[in-house]
């Protein structure tokens, strides 16, 4: 194991030695009342069963057969989870197959930021989040289950519904993905299409035809945001079924992971002899694979927000820190879109999650001994891939190198040195940039700061043709306190149009980019945020703004006495009917006192 990852390790172990002890007392406390339904008055139990049938009501009355809860984001709106309206009559199939009885316990709200993108719902997204988890809590609430089956893919889901997961850290857990959509139109060629619309070239058909090549059917979104991030992290945790993680939904090797997670989950209830509780899985090792594994593929930003909060989900203290040491040794293995042309199928038929923890394995750079929802305990069974041979599930070892070296490379020849994520830090706060997708001489921008409090602000400012310069986009108010957080995605296009004709421009904000943001420079979740009088609310039009994405600084090069002296300015009103979080939830929002913590609860507005 490489010195950096022990050590790193260790520091969070140590770190929430406390905490951690405290979240297992309480699930292993837990864990010894046997099955719960045991202990229900006949009315509650009733109830609980009361739609199934005769066979599986004796079954559940017996106690010596597992029930299995289904917590599903279905909605058929969302083309990444529109496969999930089949998957629970294929779960109830399987384990009836091996003596068990599922049932739906619940479903929770799964948004689609490629919808509410620049719209006033999207000051809902992070909140989801939250939602989600109390959605799964409700779910599990009910005290009829011997181990869960969780049905989410999207950016705010997996981690909602795997902090929920973790309230109930004494059931064992397999996270089961659907897929993503087979490749249509190139991310690149999306990309260009949407930069023409921008300056006019094209109109909204021709805008309208190029999304629907590119997002055309059923399954995940092919570029790599983070919706495909949450899906790499879950399988480098150990909480998918090996290599399952990309396979198109609606195929016979798809179906058939399906069946295979629900029977999986069977063998390690409290009933049998392979007990494995989601709360032991999800441990410091597992936690530090998922940072090892996002810095390794330059993943989603979103991250270094829901990992904190996750691991804090399983009392386990995590932070920016943590990620900035581990990126000084992670190299980057990936280029997948945004990071370059290639999308997640391109990745899977390369090698895919196998060849990639099997690379990392090789140089000690991530924990094999982790428990898993493999067979074989440990990372090790992460290395082979599923297969059909005739008609029936079996584990071949993954290709023993890459299949193509320009999608996924190995660690003497990596696309980067360092980690796809590095954390900012300098007099503006600290904050996080996503450095893989943004070419070497994009890395390094020194120039005036022009400054908004709001996306649509900077938008019009474009179409006036007042932007045609150097410069370093400032928006501010972007921060959890102060709206939610939004994702500020919807100016990516017109950033890289600036970009194209050889301007030197970035942005500087306390908000969020979407995962797949890529080739402009940016520093984000810049915290203290705006809101709670964090330095950037001091900046002021023209000031020379400096980033560095290769040293991690970010600074507004004003004198220090001066900057020091000045007052946080307040939030200048505009006209856009934006507040939907305010409006919908009263006295409360969406908050915390830094993006750092990831952590987000609802505060009473002061």
């Amino acid at each position: 194991m490489h010195p950096t990852i022990e050590k790193v390790t260790q520091e969070v172990i140590e770190r929430s030695h406390e905490s951690r002890s405290a979240y297992l007392k309480h699930i292993d406390k837990q864990s010894k009342e046997g099955p719960n339904r045991s202990t229900l008055p006949c009315g509650n139990l009733a109830h609980g069963f009361a739609a199934c049938s005769a066979a599986d009501k004796a079954a559940l009355t017996g106690n010596q057969q597992a029930n299995v809860a289904i917590i599903t984001a279905y909605n058929d709106m969302l083309s990444a989870h529109e496969p999930y309206k089949d998957f629970p009559k294929l779960i109830k199939e399987a384990v009836h197959e091996v003596g068990g009885v599922a049932q739906v316990a619940g479903g929770v709200p799964a948004m689609c930021d490629g919808i509410t993108q620049g719209q006033p719902g999207m000051e809902l997204s992070l909140f989801s989040r939250d939602l989600i988890a109390m959605a799964t809590a409700i779910g599990m609430s009910h005290n009829m289950f011997d181990a869960a089956l969780y049905l989410g893919v999207c950016d705010k889901i997996v981690p909602g519904l795997l902090i929920g997961a973790l309230s109930f850290g004494h059931l064992p857990a397999v996270f089961v993905p659907a897929g993503p959509m087979p490749s249509g139109l190139t991310n690149k060629e999306k990309a260009r299409a949407r930069q023409a619309y921008a300056v006019g070239k094209i109109g909204r058909k021709e805008l309208l035809e190029a999304e629907s090549a590119s997002y055309h059917s059923p399954g995940t979104c092919t570029f790599y945001g983070t919706a495909n991030s949450n899906q790499m992290m879950m399988e480098i945790m150990g909480l998918h079924l090996p290599g399952s993680s990309f396979v198109n939904p609606y195929t016979p090797l798809r179906d058939e992971l399906t069946k295979q997670a629900a029977r999986q989950v069977i063998k390690f209830t409290a009933l049998g002899d392979d007990y494995r509780p989601i709360a032991h899985m999800v441990d410091e090792k597992a936690i530090i694979n998922a940072v090892i594994g996002l810095l390794a593929t330059g993943g989603s930003t979103n991250h270094t927000m829901h990992l904190i909060a996750i691991a804090r989900a399983a009392g386990i203290t995590l932070n920016w820190d943590d990620f900035d040491n581990l990126s000084k040794v992670i190299p980057q293995l990936t280029k997948i879109y945004p990071n370059g042309p290639a999308d997640v199928n391109h990745f899977h038929a390369a090698g895919g999650m196998g060849v990639l923890i099997a690379e990392l394995l090789k140089h000690g750079l991530l924990h094999a001994d982790i428990l898993t929802v493999a067979d074989e305990k440990g990372m090790n069974s992460y290395t082979r891939e599923p297969k059909l041979e005739d008609g029936k599930l079996v584990w071949k070892p993954c290709p023993s190198a890459s299949l193509d070296t320009e999608v996924l490379s190995t660690v003497e020849k990596p696309f980067n040195a360092t980690g796809g994520l590095h954390v900012m830090q300098g007099n503006l706060g600290r904050g996080v940039s996503k450095l893989s997708a943004v070419s070497p001489d994009h890395q390094i921008v020194e120039a005036p700061a022009v400054v908004f409090d709001d996306q649509e602000d900077f938008l019009a400012a474009f179409k006036r043709g007042e932007l045609e310069k150097d410069f370093v986009a400032v928006i501010r108010f972007q921060g959890p306190r102060a709206n939610g957080m939004p994702e500020l995605h919807k100016l990516t296009p017109p950033l890289g149009v600036l970009q194209d004709k050889g301007f030197n421009v970035a942005l500087v904000t306390d908000g969020r980019m979407s995962g797949a943001s890529g080739k402009v420079p940016s520093v984000i979740h810049l915290c203290p945020e705006c809101e709670m009088g964090g330095p950037l609310a001091k900046v002021q039009e023209g000031d020379i703004i400096s980033l560095n994405l290769q040293t991690g600084d970010v600074n507004a090069l004003v004198d220090e006495t001066e900057f020091d002296a000045r007052e946080p300015r307040p939030k200048q009103t505009t006209n856009h009917h934006y507040g939907m979080g305010r409006e919908m939830f009263g006295n409360f929002r969406l908050g915390a006192s830094t993006a750092e913590t990831g952590a987000s609860n609802l505060f009473p507005v002061d």
